[in-house]
């Protein structure tokens, strides 16, 4: 009987979520998924020690833990990705939404940095210019900015590099009104490539850098965890 309660509680908390999805906008979706799936978890454990009384409570609870968890896809947000995408348009950029709603922005080589160097290009500038914009119009948002290089030489050289290449774009988006607290960086050197470094398109697209940005969860304050790595 107690796993029949629980099954049924679970259901029915998943099915109102996904009735109630339809007319959302995507901040809304994420927040009631999140919702749905706590209550679902809580609903269970909330039976099992309390019965019926239990799973209600369970449910309760487990909603507030569901819809509280990560990151939201705000309307700021989708407003930056739009206005990024536009910004970008035609150089190679990618600016996409991330599964844990993260804006994520790939920024190859060609656009960024020369090689072997961590100054930043006068079409990577402008970039950032119109990003620094969005950032400063958004303090709830937190910014992750990581390095990547290809294999070419040694960690000693590459590991540096990529570390600077991601300070380098820090500084570009602070010396523009963003507070330097809200801006994260790190370089991971060759360790996560995206390409064969067999080929020289393959070393290009390796070395680069990613930026993540990101809004946490009411009573979530957390700084962006995707897995961003500088460029070389």
């Amino acid at each position: 009987m107690k796993t029949r309660t629980q099954a049924t509680v679970a259901v029915l908390a998943l099915a109102l979520v996904a009735t109630g999805c339809a007319n959302m906008n995507e901040s809304q979706k994420g927040t009631a998924k999140g919702a749905g799936i706590g209550a679902a978890a809580g609903a269970v454990l909330g039976a099992m020690t309390g019965g019926s009384s239990g799973a209600a409570k369970g449910a309760a609870i487990g909603a507030g833990v569901g819809a509280i968890g990560g990151y939201v896809w705000t309307q700021r947000m989708e407003d930056q990705r739009k206005k990024m995408e536009t910004a970008t348009q035609g150089t190679g950029i990618d600016v996409v939404k991330t599964a844990d709603n993260q804006l994520k922005i790939n920024v190859p080589s060609d656009i960024s940095f020369d090689v072997g160097r961590a100054d930043i290009k006068a079409n990577f500038a402008t970039v950032l210019d119109g990003f620094a914009q969005g950032l400063v119009a958004n303090p709830q948002a937190r910014v992750r900015i990581v390095g990547h290089t290809d294999n070419t030489g040694s960690d000693a050289v590459n590991d540096p590099l990529s570390v600077n290449r991601a300070t380098h774009t820090r500084d570009h988006l602070v010396a523009r009104g963003v507070d330097v607290s809200r801006v994260d960086v790190s370089g991971m050197g060759e360790r996560q490539p995206i390409a064969s470094n067999d080929t020289a398109e393959g070393r290009a697209r390796n070395r680069r850098v990613e930026i993540f940005m990101a809004e946490a969860a009411p009573a979530a304050a957390q700084a962006p965890t995707s897995t961003a790595a500088p460029v070389r």
